[in-house]
């Protein structure tokens, strides 16, 4: 097989091939030298224990240790890394995503519904907040770092053991089991350019000895704050810059007029405008300014603009996790652990969208109400003012431009996330069968409150009553204020009830070994409650949010067999039956091998079916809005041209409005899962793994908008004064045929699929040294060969573009994706260095029919090249790579100290105009992707005692 990678820095794999023989060559004794029996474990993915780490399916294991040398301090920014965490995956830099505050974990680059992650083993309850308002998710932002013991990381499917959604692969986040003494911790860090400080303290403490005392009992608690990242944090950058016009665009900051605009924009003054003659926008004589602030040339050359001061590359968090278990054993053969924890994360998360005064904002809203079907509510009148109202002296008909004084300058959320588990185990054995249950409750509560939304009820009738009547500079009371920016909150939960129970048996033995067998049953039950906030609900305030309301309870039965025929072949299978009350059964088979023709290499292969189940977003009671790619209007610009007469130019390439409903009588996704695999250990010191992959995806639950033939029927606004085409380039205020378009529906139906295939490479290699210390190094490098989407009964290879763009943040589709870690240790001090490299990919997206480079900007809705095609240097988005180094140093057997510099070349994110998942208009980057681009190099030391 031949992979290209021309942009990945060939000095990575020149280090660890040359390591690799030099190692194999001064150290031939080493495969020789006697090692301890291994201890046998369960690993991910598999029911029955084992004394090789390496089964039949691949498995990256994280240690402790692991996660500290990457120098990061939270489980999500360790996950992002993930070679194999590919497109759709979420994080915290896109604060506008429906699921606003979460992370989310994206194998194989199918989404993160389709990607399984546990704590422990075993499920949690999803978050409340959906991704893209469908897909359910657990949040990896609120994971404790100093409470995870190891990752556990499947790069297989595991529908046969673990149920739905396990399609790409599991995630298992294994907490600590126990602890004997006390542990301090202390971090702290700050970004070279500004913002993103960080503090975060930890204690552990724990006594009791399970074996001496028969019991341990221990408690952590973990305290963490990253202070915000704003765009004016970076807006010295080209990536953060508003201004495109001397690259050849316009000048999106904020208050000033261009062609996107029409040339009228909310500024730092506000005004009037009427359109009088030929060309009315270039008529001074049809503005009026309200303060001496701004003028009409002044406005027109720029100079009101408003810089954006409270935008968020990345948002504020608090974080307060405390964690408690205790262990007992209840004899030689039985024990039983109790885990409990309350994990709690706050962020305030905002795109920066201000509130402004607005021709447009009167039209009216949608109501989003559980159990009814969308409303337009509060339509409130004529956008016009009248002579002498709110100082107009324009005459009739005037429009306000403005920002509106008073209200907080954006659209903001601030989100806690409280995720709370109790989980009680009991393990022992009975008649030779090794017997495990368990039992637990988990919850995810979200509470926002939102502040910076207008009420335009309101503010319709406090401009348009007689007496004190709304003034546009300020000074209003601060009962209007209430009344017209009012704060409100809402509250969210996600619950999920389980419990299960498994046996293990050897049941004969073989020539390589003991016949494993393991079955087991289980139950669940998951509930959703996640209405919109009332303001939103009622369509007060803005068009209604997302909501969520149902359940579904799932009872499985399932059996693994573990064959080692011969003393270099091992067999496994498994199979698991589901029902779930929502649709009915479900059937997974997995089967494997792995086969040793010679001591230091292996093959392995798997097959496996999964499915997803579809959840309460799809099949419940929910709604949402998305918008749809540009259409014609067919009433009032039935032709597609804004200037022709009695055209409405707005109704013409406009993105309508579709309202998400669900769909009772889905089927689940299905899936098929090929890997094949070698693993090569010439020596105790260095192995390597390569492994193929395929998965197929089918029955895809996807918007009915997007299928062939599909017809919206629109729902419209009543009859309003617009600006209707007069035929001759300009515009006239008038009444059309009809209303404009409100919205159209759309539920869910199963359609299409996803296949993609790819390899995996794994390198590790160690050393020893008396004089020189320790060196490691561990070189994971995922490349996707093929991602192919179906769609409306087309095929579109994905693979290297920025599709589906549809999904998630836009995060783009690169083929390649990697990770090395260098290490060394001598005595007290140890040295870590990650590279996290991203390759190159191109800006089209085929999926949504954009194969042409000069029209990148409409996958991303971005108005970078207003009316211009994009120049072809922005089609190529170019590789990005971040390294990070770790230092320790161990002072004493009890204290630690270390020091670490991420992004330690302060490279910068590479310009995308095709994504629209960052932090608003202004900022053109890669949040997915690039991240620790925008954070910039970033400094952080600690400190660690334990006795």
């Amino acid at each position: 097989m031949k992979l290209r990678m021309k942009s990945m820095p060939l000095a990575i794999f020149q280090i660890v091939a040359s390591g690799a023989l030099s190692m194999a060559v001064a150290h031939p004794a080493f495969a020789q030298e006697t090692q301890a029996a291994p201890q046998r474990v369960v690993i991910t993915g598999s029911l029955i224990s084992r004394a090789d780490k390496e089964g039949t399916s691949p498995v990256q294991i994280l240690t402790a240790e692991d996660l500290v040398r990457t120098g990061s301090t939270s489980i999500a920014e360790v996950l992002s890394n993930l070679s194999a965490n590919g497109q759709g995956a979420l994080g915290s830099g896109f604060s506008g995503a429906f699921a606003n505050g979460g992370a989310g974990v994206s194998l194989r680059g199918l989404t993160v519904g389709l990607t399984l992650v546990l704590i422990d083993g075993k499920r949690m309850a999803p978050y409340p907040l959906s991704d893209d308002a469908q897909r359910q998710f657990v949040d990896v932002s609120n994971i404790p770092f100093d409470a995870v013991d190891h990752i556990e990381v499947l790069k297989d499917g595991a529908s046969s053991i673990y149920g739905s959604d396990a399609i790409a692969g599991v995630v298992n986040i294994i907490l600590k089991k126990s602890f004997k003494g006390t542990a301090l911790r202390a971090d702290a860090g700050s970004s070279q350019h500004g913002g993103g400080t960080m503090y975060k303290t930890a204690i552990t403490h724990g006594f009791g000895d399970l074996e001496a005392d028969g019991y341990n009992l221990f408690g952590s608690l973990e305290l963490r704050h990253s202070e915000a990242i704003k765009v004016a944090d970076r807006d010295n950058y080209l990536w953060a810059q508003g201004d495109w016009s001397a690259r050849g665009g316009i000048n999106l900051n904020r208050g000033v007029p261009n062609a996107s605009n029409n040339y009228l924009v909310a500024t730092s003054s506000p005004f009037f405008y009427t359109p009088k003659g030929a060309d009315p926008v270039h008529n001074p004589a049809n503005y009026q300014f309200l303060d001496t602030n701004c003028n009409y040339a002044k406005y027109m050359s720029g100079g009101c603009a408003i810089r954006d001061t409270v935008s968020f590359l990345q948002p504020e968090t608090k974080n307060v996790n405390a964690l408690v278990g205790f262990t007992k054993k209840l004899n030689e053969d039985w024990q039983l652990s109790v885990k409990g924890s309350v994990f709690q994360r706050e962020s305030e998360n905002n795109r920066g969208v201000p509130p402004v005064f607005s021709p447009t904002s009167f039209a009216g809203n949608t109501s989003l109400v559980p159990g009814q079907n969308p409303q337009i509510v509060n339509v409130y009148g004529p956008t016009t003012f009248k002579q002498g109202v709110a100082g107009n002296t324009l005459g009739d008909g005037a429009r306000l431009y403005g920002y509106i004084p008073g209200v907080d300058p954006a659209n903001t959320q601030k989100n806690k996330a409280t995720s709370s588990r109790l989980v009680a185990n009991l393990d022992g054995s009975w008649n030779d069968w090794e017997l495990k249950a368990a039992a637990g409750f988990t919850r995810v509560k979200t509470d926002i409150d939102y502040s910076g939304y207008v009420d335009r009820v309101a503010l319709y009738k406090a401009f348009n009553r007689a007496t004190n009547p709304f003034n546009p500079l300020g000074g209003n009371s601060a009962a209007d204020m209430a009344a017209i920016a009012p704060r409100f909150s809402n509250e969210a939960t996600s619950t999920l009830t389980f419990a299960d129970a498994s046996a293990s048996h050897e049941l004969m033995q073989l020539p390589g070994g003991p016949m494993g067998l393991a079955v087991g049953v289980s139950y669940m039950k998951k509930k959703m409650e996640s209405p919109s906030a009332a303001l939103l609900a009622n369509g007060i305030v803005g068009n209604g949010a997302a909501y969520v309301l149902g359940e579904e309870k799932n009872a499985a039965a399932f059996a693994q067999v573990l064959a080692p025929v011969l003393k270099n072949l091992e067999l496994e299978a498994s199979a698991r039956f589901d029902h779930y009350d929502t649709y009915g059964r479900s059937f997974t088979p997995k089967a494997g091998f792995k086969w040793k023709p010679a001591d230091i290499i292996g093959l392995r292969g798997t097959f496996s079916k999964g499915f997803r189940a579809p959840n309460a977003a799809e099949n419940g009671t929910a709604g949402s809005f998305f918008t749809f790619h540009s259409v014609n209007d067919p009433i009032l610009c039935a032709d597609g041209n804004p200037k022709t007469k009695g055209n409405v130019p707005t109704a013409c390439a406009m993105s309508p409005a579709f309202v998400q409903l669900t769909t009772k009588d889905l089927a689940p996704e299905k899936s098929k899962s090929y890997t094949f695999g070698a693993i090569i250990e010439p020596t105790r010191y260095f192995s390597s793994t390569v492994d193929y992959y395929r998965i197929e995806v089918k029955n895809q639950i996807n918007t009915a908008s997007g299928v062939p033939g599909f017809v919206p029927s629109y729902v419209r606004n009543a009859v309003f004064p617009v600006d209707i085409a007069d035929g001759n380039g300009g515009v006239v205020q008038g009444l059309p045929s009809v209303g404009t378009i409100a919205y159209a529906t759309s539920g869910y139906v199963n359609s299409g699929g996803t296949t993609t295939s790819g390899v995996e490479f794994n390198f590790k290699l160690t050393g020893k040294t008396a004089d020189y210390g320790n060196f490691l190094a561990d070189l994971n490098f995922n490349h996707m060969i093929s991602y192919v989407l179906s769609s409306n009964g087309v095929d579109y290879e994905l693979a290297g573009t920025h599709g589906p763009s549809v999904i998630s943040g836009d995060t783009g589709n690169p083929k390649n994706r990697a990770q090395l870690k260098l290490g060394w240790e001598k005595g007290p001090l140890t040295a870590t260095t990650t590279f996290n490299w991203v390759g190159s990919f191109s800006a089209l997206d085929p999926s949504v029919e954009v194969t042409d480079c000069t029209k990148i900007t409409s996958i991303s809705s971005r108005t970078y090249f207003f009316g211009k095609d994009v120049p072809l240097n922005y089609c190529h988005i170019p590789s990005f790579m971040s390294t990070d180094l770790n230092l320790s140093y161990k002072y004493s057997k009890n204290l630690t100290f270390k020091a670490s510099v991420q992004n330690l070349f302060d490279r910068q994110p590479p310009i995308d105009v095709a994504t629209y998942g960052n932090a608003n208009n202004l900022t053109s980057y890669n949040a997915s992707l690039h991240q620790a681009g925008a954070v910039g190099r970033f400094f952080a030391v600690g400190a660690s005692y334990q006795f």
